[in-house]
């Protein structure tokens, strides 16, 4: 999922910093909160073949929400509340462009500073 939005080209280790920002601030609350999975359900058939079928969509989110007792897997500063929010803020498709937004500001400060 990584590759697929960052790319398989080489990073200098002087960015590491700027992309480990930009997972904490975009890529990780877009993928938890906006963008849905597909969630596979096990068929098995009379003669024991299993057979995984993908008739739901839901986020990380959502799937959590759906355990019970979720809240106590939470850490302690952090609330269901604040988390629903958080999810509320922004639709999916505002959170898929702001994410792309800061993904080509920061692929734009890798680039050398060109003179005249």
């Amino acid at each position: 999922m990584i590759r697929k939005h960052i790319g398989f080209g080489y990073i200098d280790a002087k960015h590491a910093e700027a992309l480990d920002r930009f997972h904490r601030e975009h890529l990780n609350p877009y993928v938890n909160f906006h963008r849905p999975c597909a969630v596979p359900q096990i068929l098995t058939a009379a003669n024991g073949k299993r057979r995984r079928v993908y008739l739901r969509w839901a986020t990380p989110f959502e799937l959590f929400r759906e355990m019970p007792g979720c809240d106590k897997y939470l850490r302690p500063q952090i609330t269901l509340a604040e988390l629903d929010h958080m999810v509320k803020s922004q639709s999916d498709t505002e959170a898929a462009l702001a994410m792309q937004s800061a993904k080509r500001k920061l692929f734009q400060s890798f680039q050398p500073k060109r003179t005249a």
